[in-house]
């Protein structure tokens, strides 16, 4: 940049290799990421270390991104009311009788979970103590345990409403209302995928199986369950229908979430109130700091006109429409096994969407692209928070559950193949309902 002490390959050698030492050294992605900034903000003079700050607060200072935990409340209100029982009971009540019936109903809740919580790191830390001990007891392997329940966590950020969509949303201005309708036939594929996954499993090592629910016991557990179920088409028709802003959806979800445990329910009693408000503010603190930090990150890339040199080059391609679909996929799942999903939208996002908008790609199929490679990163190591956390809970290495886990991504990798494709994949329902959502 004209007029700076650094180029745009110094400050990119000096950014990108604070952050890796970091990584290297052990320190949390989101300080390594403010740390990075340090040294840079250091040497150029026309800059100072309250950039950091200012940076970081500017981030901070976004109603959109009060979504976040607002959505991270209503699921553990859920939690603590005695949703997640009833969820649980419909869930044994439309596929127990599967084979691996208890695995079934663990990737069946994740996605009635995906559809209240958006975070795939709360849907994580839930299930596997719900599920790894349960199916432990009976007879499934721990891997197998600890990778289902880890990649069925990752429709959380694929469902909407997720919390990628919303961050995703904010910073490349793409309309929230089209990525919640987006994310639902790629979620639901995903989920059949996995289904179909556990069935194989289960057929040659012989996990067992629940009686199939009568016709009468199922309608039970539905209506059971039916308040609950209402919580996602309150949020996404909400927002779809205009009714309010992803924001406004989220609190009202808050509201709900609240009346059902305590006046329909009462389940929730003020400890357990106290324990959801806890829970959520150190989830969320976590997430938005990681959101400061990234965005402050972004911002010395931009000062410098990384993207622009890094566009450049890769512009020289001449790459076809699904070579670019495929070239922004690959891209995502590179740096998603280092990095959060979050800061890595913050980061990547704003570097890519000159790219496909070269090639006449539609925002909202980018921003499939872009989410639905990153939850990949969920679960594949070095990063992979969810394995981890699964395994945390069931007390085995994610060594010892990285092959059952890879094999659990394949069918996953063709679902993304499909989205990459054929864009009315995840365009279909933005276009039905709301195509003034689109371009």
């Amino acid at each position: 940049m004209t007029g700076s002490v650094l180029s745009s390959g110094e400050a990119a050698m000096i950014l990108f290799g604070c952050f890796f030492l970091g990584l290297f050294l052990r320190i949390p992605v989101a300080f390594a990421l403010g740390l990075a900034c340090l040294p840079i903000l250091l040497i150029e003079p026309r800059l100072d270390t309250m950039t950091l700050m200012s940076e970081t607060f500017n981030a901070f200072n976004s109603f959109i991104l009060l979504a976040v935990p607002f959505f991270l409340l209503t699921a553990n209100l859920m939690n603590v009311g005695g949703v997640t029982d009833r969820l649980m009971n419909l869930s044994r009540a439309l596929v127990g009788h599967f084979p691996g019936g208890l695995a079934q109903i663990n990737v069946v809740l994740s996605f009635f979970f995906a559809g209240i919580s958006g975070s795939s790191t709360a849907d994580a830390a839930s299930q596997s103590k719900i599920f790894i001990a349960a199916q432990r007891k009976e007879g499934y392997d721990d891997s197998f345990s600890v990778a289902i329940t880890a990649v069925s966590a990752v429709l959380a950020v694929i469902i909407p409403p997720s919390i990628l969509m919303i961050v995703w949303g904010g910073i490349l201005t793409t309309s929230i209302g089209a990525l919640f309708l987006a994310g639902v036939i790629p979620g639901l594929l995903i989920g059949v995928a996995q289904m179909a996954t556990v069935h194989t499993y289960a057929v040659r090592r012989g996990y067992p199986t629940y009686p199939r629910s009568s016709i009468r016991q199922v309608f039970s557990a539905f209506e059971r369950a039916a308040l609950a179920l209402l919580t996602p088409g309150i949020i996404i028709g909400g927002k779809v229908f205009g009714w309010f802003t992803a924001t406004e959806s989220a609190a009202i979800a808050v509201v709900y979430a609240g009346f059902l445990s305590l006046f329909v329910y009462r389940e929730m009693n003020l400890k357990g109130l106290y324990a959801a408000l806890l829970d959520t503010g150190r989830l969320a603190g976590v997430t938005l700091f990681c959101v400061g930090t990234a965005s402050a990150f972004g911002w010395l890339m931009a000062y410098y006109k990384m993207p622009q040199a890094i566009l450049t080059g890769v512009s020289a391609w001449g790459m076809s429409f699904y070579e670019t679909g495929f070239f922004i996929s690959g891209v995502f799942l590179l740096v998603g096994c280092f990095l959060d999903a979050i800061p890595a939208i913050i980061i990547v996002g704003p570097i890519l969407a000159p790219l496909a908008k070269t090639v006449m790609m539609d925002p909202v199929h980018f921003a499939m692209i872009g989410i639905v490679s990153l939850a990949f990163g969920l679960v594949t190591p070095p990063y992979g928070l969810c394995l981890m956390i699964s395994c945390s809970v069931a007390g085995i290495s994610m060594r010892s559950a990285i092959r059952d886990t890879l094999i659990m991504l394949i069918p996953m990798f063709l679902v993304l193949a499909l989205i990459i494709m054929w864009p009315s994949v995840s365009l279909f329902l933005p276009s039905l309902i709301s195509p003034e959502f689109l371009n």
